[in-house]
This record gives C-alpha cells, sequence and structure tokens, in this order.
C-alpha cells in the first residue's frame, strides 16, 4: 500500500515538473532506465520504428545497467557478460550505440573501448553514438554534453561537460571519457576502457575459418582483455549471435576459470529450448518465439532457408549445430558390451589421421572399424592423443602388433612434400603389415558423408568404452566441432571397408 502511494506521489510531482521543467523530468525517467532512454531517441539514430521486445527490457538493459553502476562506484566486477541472441534484434543499437551515451548521461568521465570484426562496422556504431550526441534532441535534454571539438573523429571521440560555476560567466569545460573503436586485428595500444564491449567479432561469412576464428579468440585474449582502466573493476560485455563451436563465445565458456556470465537467447524454442540461458527467462517466450513482431514462424522459415540448417542453428538458435546434432545422429548409434562373433567379420581396417604437432593443435588418431555381414559395421576402438612424432610411430606400431595381422592398416596422407615424407615414413615402420596410403580430396564433410549415411540409418555398432564420449561429441557437432580428426579417421576407415579409395599402396 505505502508503495503505490509513493509511486502515486511520484507521477503527481512529476506532472507538476513537467509544467516547469518538462527536460528535467525527461533525465529523470532516462537517470533510471536504460531501456527509456533508448526509446526517447530511438528516432535520432534510427528511422525505423522503435519495436520494443521483452529482451530488450527484462534482460538486455537491466544487466548493462548493473554493470554500470558498479563500474562507476568502483566495484570490483563479478564477471564478464555474453549475450548470445539472434541477428535483427537491436543487439548493436543497444549495447555499442545507445548503452555509453546513456552511462556518459550520468558518469560523464566514464571510457570505453568498442570493437567489431571490421573497422567499417566498429566506426559506423560509433559515429550513431556520436551523432546522437550531437542531436537537437539529445542537446535539450542534455545541454551540457559535448563532443570535444579537437577530439571528434569517429575512431576516437572525447565527452567534455560544461558547468556553470559562477553566474553569468562562461561555463567551466570538464574533461569527460572517450570512445575508442578498433577492430579484430587493429591496436589499442594507449587506450583504456572502463567498460570494453566487443559487438560480433567474427563476420559469419567467415565463420568457418580457423584462421579468422583464432584471429578474433587471440584478440580478445591479448589485446581487448589487456586494455583496462583497472584490472579489478573493468568489464567486458560481448554480444554475437553463434557461428562456431570455437567462436569467441564458445572460446570464453571453455575457460573454467573464467568468471562469466552468459545469456542466451535463441530465436524460437520449439527446437532450441535448451539454449535459453538463464532457464528463467523461458517463461517471457511467446509461441515459443523470441520476438513474435519481427521474427514470427513464417520469417524464421524463410531465414532457415536463406541460412540453411547450420547457418540457423547457430544465429538464431544459439547452437553452432541443428537440432538433434550436425551431420550426424549420434544417437542412433548402436551400443553393444561385446564384439560380434568372429564369423560375422567380413574386414576389419584400423586407419590413422595423424598430426603433425606435440601437446597442441590437432590430434592423432587411430580407428579401428570393422564391416560386418549384413551391411553392418562397428566401431571397435579409437587411439586419440597428441603426441610427438617418435611417440606416435611407437604407439602406431605398438597398435598394430596388438590388433594383429589380420587388420588392415590405412594411413593419411597429408598434402605437401612433409606429409608424404611423413605417411611413407609410417608405413616403412609398419613392415610387414598390410598398409594403405590414401591423399583424399574435397571437403571433409563431402568425404564423412557417406558414413553418416550408415550412421544416421542406425547401421554403425560401437563397443562400450572409455573413449566413446570424446568420440561421440565430435561426430555430434561435425563439420562446427572443434576437433575433426576422429570424423576424419573414421571416413578413412568406411572408405576402404566399401571399397571407396582414392590412392593404394600396400607393402
Amino acid at each position: 500500500m505505502i508503495d503505490t502511494i509513493e509511486r502515486v506521489k511520484s507521477k503527481q510531482e512529476r506532472a507538476r515538473e513537467a509544467k516547469g521543467s518538462p527536460f528535467k523530468v525527461r533525465r529523470d525517467i532516462n537517470d533510471e532506465s536504460l531501456f527509456e532512454f533508448i526509446k526517447y531517441f530511438w528516432p535520432e539514430v534510427c528511422n525505423e520504428e522503435f519495436k520494443p521486445n521483452w529482451h530488450i527490457e527484462k534482460v538486455l538493459c537491466p544487466e548493462l545497467e548493473k554493470i554500470a553502476y558498479r563500474v562507476a562506484n568502483n566495484l570490483p566486477k563479478l564477471y564478464d557478460l555474453v549475450f548470445n541472441v539472434p541477428p535483427g534484434t537491436t543487439k548493436t543499437m543497444t549495447i555499442s550505440i545507445m548503452f555509453p551515451v546513456w552511462c556518459w548521461t550520468k558518469w560523464f568521465r566514464m571510457r570505453f573501448i568498442t570493437a567489431s570484426h571490421s573497422a567499417p562496422l566498429a566506426l559506423e556504431s560509433a559515429e550513431y553514438s556520436r551523432d546522437l550526441i550531437r542531436s537537437d534532441r539529445f542537446k535539450a535534454v542534455y545541454p551540457e554534453l559535448h563532443i570535444k571539438e579537437d577530439k571528434d573523429a569517429k575512431g576516437n571521440f572525447k565527452v567534455v561537460k560544461e558547468v556553470q560555476v559562477f553566474p553569468g560567466r562562461t561555463p567551466q569545460v570538464l574533461q569527460g571519457g572517450n570512445r575508442y573503436s578498433t577492430s579484430v586485428g587493429g591496436s589499442a595500444i594507449g587506450f583504456h576502457g572502463h567498460i570494453n564491449i566487443w559487438d560480433d567479432l567474427i563476420d559469419p561469412l567467415e565463420a568457418v575459418s580457423e584462421v579468422k576464428m583464432a584471429t578474433a579468440n587471440y584478440f580478445l585474449d591479448h589485446v581487448l582483455s589487456m586494455r583496462k582502466v583497472d584490472k579489478k573493476v573493468t568489464t567486458i560485455i560481448g554480444i554475437m549471435q553463434r557461428l562456431h563451436q570455437n567462436d569467441p563465445t564458445g572460446h570464453l565458456l571453455n575457460k573454467k576459470d573464467k568468471r562469466l556470465r552468459h545469456i542466451s537467447l535463441p530465436g524460437e524454442i520449439r527446437n532450441y529450448r535448451e539454449q535459453v540461458k538463464p532457464k528463467e527467462l523461458i517463461k517471457y517466450y511467446k509461441k515459443d518465439l523470441l520476438d513474435p513482431v519481427r521474427m514470427d514462424w513464417d520469417v524464421l522459415k524463410e531465414t532457415m532457408a536463406d541460412l540453411g540448417q547450420y547457418g540457423y542453428a547457430g544465429q538464431v538458435g544459439q547452437k553452432p549445430t541443428p537440432p538433434g546434432g550436425g551431420m550426424f545422429k549420434v544417437d542412433h548409434f548402436m551400443m553393444v558390451q561385446r564384439l560380434p562373433d568372429r564369423v560375422e567379420y567380413v574386414h576389419t581396417v584400423r586407419y590413422w589421421d595423424k598430426a603433425g604437432s606435440d601437446g597442441k593443435g590437432a590430434f592423432t588418431v587411430g580407428v579401428k572399424m570393422s564391416k560386418l555381414i549384413h551391411g553392418r559395421y562397428i566401431i571397435e576402438d579409437v587411439k586419440r592423443g597428441q603426441w610427438a612424432s617418435e611417440q606416435r610411430e611407437a604407439i602406431i606400431k605398438q597398435t598394430a602388433e596388438a590388433d594383429g595381422r589380420g587388420v588392415e592398416i590405412g594411413v593419411e596422407q597429408e598434402p605437401g612434400s612433409g606429409g608424404k615424407e611423413s605417411a611413407e615414413s609410417t608405413i616403412r615402420n609398419l613392415a610387414g603389415f598390410s598398409c594403405f596410403l590414401e591423399r583424399p580430396t574435397g571437403d571433409k564433410a563431402f568425404r564423412a558423408d557417406p558414413y553418416s549415411v550408415q550412421v544416421n540409418n542406425g547401421n554403425v555398432m560401437m563397443l562400450t568404452a572409455d573413449w566413446n564420449h570424446k568420440y561421440v561429441d565430435e561426430l555430434r557437432n561435425f563439420p562446427f566441432s572443434t576437433f575433426k580428426d576422429q570424423t576424419d579417421a573414421s571416413s578413412g576407415a568406411f572408405h576402404k571397408l566399401t571399397g571407396k579409395r582414392i590412392a593404394r599402396r600396400v607393402i
């Protein structure tokens, strides 16, 4: 009852104040709510009508406000923050454009570093923020805030505040915060932020590029995270749609000691309910949709047609593999506790996909697969490790001896003279065993497709063992899995068992 009376008083007081000072009331409303600030100034940065939705009002804005207040009060950060939301949901407008300006209206000395996957995109967001401050609508509400005249470049502009110290005299100009914009591969040397913001560090068109992904993650770890005013206080905020298992979001989530708050909002939960984080946000979805106005089922259907199942799963579902898995429906594997009788065997192959590095990069994998009668196959064993070359060759030899001479051994030959020499060295090491070299061609997913057909139709069995989890996990996420060595080795073995091979050398 008391709260109701207070709210009524507040409305009455604001009504009285509005008659005498309408902009003071607007300042008070904006001061209390980033969402109200965005609604009021939306026409200054966008010609389209503002379409509010609960994810902006109840999630994005409150989360940003919490961080801003902690930073402004110099309190140690609780966590860094990562949002995953579909494109076209006002994410950039909220976080990269409006949020820094809202902060300056309250704490004009706050400094920001903002970044995106490209310089033009980073500069565009900065330009919108700068134009907002210069707008007549903004000046009417916040006449004391300006862009410093000799520091007004799109990529690096500074805020100043005019304070009337003595009536009738020229206002005193106080130096405020700034916004420095950069991009992946760019530099931030000499700049430090109270809040650092990254927005889409990877271009969706380059999501399958391991080089681009590694560069983005390196930028996040070694550039943006190092440019802080106070390492205990400065908070990093990121926002993106999921693009790959090891994109910046996946990269951060894989860090066990990282203090990270992860908010994931898929565009629909008919197929991606498990991707909603935190789970209590599910209650806001209507008809299983994040935003029924901008992203109804007809729009999503067209989006699926445009993006394909993998792109849709990542950008809309916030799961960088399609529902139920990727190319492989791993729940269709037939798990068995013991091997079939020998009379059921037709042919057995151990296929090796070798890695050249010790302890880093890809794994060396040897998959043992057999063809059975009645058109079935079984995965009997997987050897996997990151071994130095001498140790790797010793393990391959030991495995061959343990498998016995009835098992044919395949070795993948990597491109180039180094790959040829390495493969031929392995063949010499296996003298006395039936071996073959294979020089695979084409896309990895294309080579894996025939094997996936048999898995998805329930024709592949798997012996229960400790290696099952990592094997199944890789295939579940393929072709967007972080590692692809087990899939490649399985594809090689399957091709040999079905008589589909590119090159063969038997000793």
